[in-house]
């Protein structure tokens, strides 16, 4: 109910904004998403729950909501703020370790521009992840699923941010304190600080290169264990048809408190995306993650998680904001890291489509 009264609440304060502002464009904008799926993943598992480093689109052999999101936006000159409530596996899925009605919450933040002549602002909440090229909205995507690196590593974080935009556009630069690893509530215990970074160079509209990356320790103090991670991607606009994606993340925690030895994973991952005409688009993904040591991906097999994984993609744009998708996706491990009706397997195979709606 509380969800229901928020949303009323917004509602109302968006017509009164409106009604107080004759003859100007509405201040508040809204968006909503949509997106339902089918997945079928040949490993058969009988609670319906793909494997476990998976979050979206994780439900077996039944038509599921992935994600489904209204969002408010408010922004002047000086000062800027959105909120977003959210629904799905996706948000059961990720949102699982947060208490009560966060587990809702997409992104609620605000912010406030500091500078009269320079594009500097300080935002403070929830906000999507500073970390990688993928978000859990789908239609930005290229690929219907997440790559693993975007599926473990940060989707949303909470904390403080300090952000410039330069004036011809080709430079973004932000500094995080953040909560913690995709964290809206700290781990009880917990009081270490948690820094970021991203650093988006974009020469001119057919390149992007990106750097982020995350300092902090996601235990509590008495078990204190500090990460450093670093993610790369670059985006190239070949021509209108084709483009390719790269990106690489690496990490590395300490294996115990205090030591000086350090656990590491990384994950390398190339996207290709052809389109040959304007409503249907192609795309075929190849990547690796390799985590020896259990560090972010959990698994009881020795070999702990170093997978390889290749998709195929086809997109069809039904309308300007009706997009159907279908994927096919095959894993496979060093060791039995999968299960296949019951018992240990190396590899995994599956196929998704979905319909996602944006308006």
């Amino acid at each position: 109910m509380k969800k229901y009264l928020t949303i009323l609440l917004l509602v109302v304060f968006s017509n009164k904004l409106a009604a107080q502002s004759p003859g100007k464009e509405p201040k508040i904008h809204w968006t909503a998403y949509l997106e339902t799926y089918y997945a079928y993943d040949f490993g058969k598992p009988s609670n319906h729950e793909k494997p476990s480093f998976l979050y979206s689109f994780n439900r077996h052999n039944e038509v599921n909501l992935n994600l489904g999101l209204l969002k408010a936006s408010y922004a002047d000159e000086r000062s800027r703020a959105n909120i977003a409530i959210g629904a799905g596996t996706y948000m059961n899925a990720n949102l699982a370790a947060e208490p009560g009605v966060l587990k809702n919450i997409y992104e609620a933040n605000a912010g406030v521009k500091i500078s009269k002549n320079k594009n500097l602002w300080v935002d403070a909440g929830i906000f999507s992840s500073h970390i990688g090229f993928e978000s859990a909205i789908g239609k930005d995507c290229w690929t219907l699923t997440r790559s693993i690196l975007a599926e473990n590593s940060p989707y949303y974080e909470s904390g403080v941010k300090v952000s410039y935009n330069s004036n011809n556009g080709k430079w973004f630069i932000s500094g995080l304190l953040l909560n913690g690893w995709q964290r809206i509530y700290r781990i009880d215990g917990n009081n270490t600080p948690a820094f970021g970074h991203q650093v988006s160079f974009m020469p001119n509209d057919k390149i992007t290169l990106n750097s982020s990356s995350f300092i902090g320790n996601d235990q509590a103090d008495s078990s204190k264990l500090m990460r450093y991670f670093h993610n790369f991607y670059a985006v190239f606009q070949l021509d209108e048809n084709w483009g390719i994606i790269t990106g690489f993340d690496i990490g590395l925690q300490q294996q115990t408190k205090g030591s000086k030895r350090y656990n590491n994973w990384y994950a390398p991952v190339l996207i290709c995306q052809y389109k040959p005409v304007e409503k249907m688009h192609l795309a075929a993904r190849a990547e690796y993650y390799h985590d020896p040591n259990s560090v972010i991906v959990s698994s009881s097999d020795i070999n702990g998680c170093q997978v390889w994984s290749f998709s195929l993609n086809y997109d069809y744009l039904i309308t300007k904001n009706i997009l159907w998708r279908i994927e096919g996706r095959t894993f496979s491990s060093k060791g039995d890291f999968f299960q296949k009706e019951g018992s240990p397997s190396s590899n995994n195979n599956q196929l998704i489509t979905s319909l996602a709606i944006s308006f």
